[in-house]
């Protein structure tokens, strides 16, 4: 792991002095913020604040934005990730990402589990890819809803079991963090709960960090919260960061009383 935090925990993630350009608009601005391991941090603030933006900074996804820009520091086992040498593809395996809509690819269940090992150089044999597949659907808390079906397209399951194979195909290349940009709007209230459970079982093994509207959710799944607010350009700034309970109910700043209290956002 990286560095250590002043309370014993380590970091996962080190992001400091983040600017995150667009062509010449500055969608994010000095912004430091640390992610403790195995824990799960949620990134919360009205729409267009830049939570997403900086999720997709921490494994380089807005790399593929072609006028996207960034500028500042995020380390990972101590070393910065946008250090010329480090290569994108890789970074983006060990910190796994599941956006806000479930999007299997049009394969098999077991297509799409075996799709990242096999692009990232998996040689095993049929019954380790077998052993695989499970063992991944099992983190997802999937396999008994699929065991019978692996052969079938992973678009004929439900939204809820759509959005548990993305996380089961995220698993299955072995990252140490997992990134979800909402990945609870498009689902119902009790396949979002199966997912926050899913969420505190890979916490023990993860490090999570969520972008989520829903302020229920933030306060019930997350340990840390991050709140984020537009400046008068309409660049995202991190207003206030800490422990969820001390966050929601005992804000250091009147701006995140008032969103979290729904005066605003």
């Amino acid at each position: 792991m990286a560095t250590s935090s002043q309370n014993g925990n380590a970091y996962a993630l080190e992001g400091q002095n983040m600017h995150i350009y667009y062509g010449s608009f500055r969608a994010v601005k000095e912004i430091t913020l640390n992610v403790e391991a195995q824990k799960i941090t949620s990134l919360i603030g009205p729409s267009g604040c830049g939570k997403s933006t900086v999720l997709r900074a921490f494994n380089r996804m807005n790399d593929l934005v072609p006028v996207a820009r960034f500028e500042g520091t995020i380390l990972f086992r101590g070393k910065n990730i946008y250090d010329p040498d480090v290569d994108a593809v890789e970074v983006r395996r060990r910190i796994g990402m599941v956006f806000q809509k479930p999007n299997p690819f049009p394969k098999s269940i077991y297509d799409n589990i075996m799709y990242g090992p096999k692009i990232n150089g998996w040689r095993g044999s049929k019954s380790e890819m077998d052993e695989l597949v499970e063992k991944s659907l099992r983190a997802a808390a999937l396999w008994d809803d699929v065991k019978d079906k692996l052969k079938q397209s992973g678009l004929s399951l439900s939204g809820g079991q759509q959005q548990r194979l993305c996380i089961a195909r995220a698993l299955a290349v072995s990252p140490e963090i997992i990134l979800m940009d909402e990945p609870c709007s498009a689902l119902d209230p009790i396949s979002t709960l199966k997912i926050e459970e899913l969420m505190f079982e890979l916490r023990r093994q993860y490090t999570i960090v969520i972008v989520t509207h829903n302020m229920q959710q933030a306060q019930r799944a997350s340990d840390n919260t991050a709140f984020f607010l537009m400046d008068d350009d309409r660049a995202g700034m991190l207003i206030e960061y800490g422990p969820t309970e001390e966050v929601f109910s005992n804000p250091k700043d009147k701006r995140t009383e008032d969103y979290i209290s729904g005066r605003f956002g």
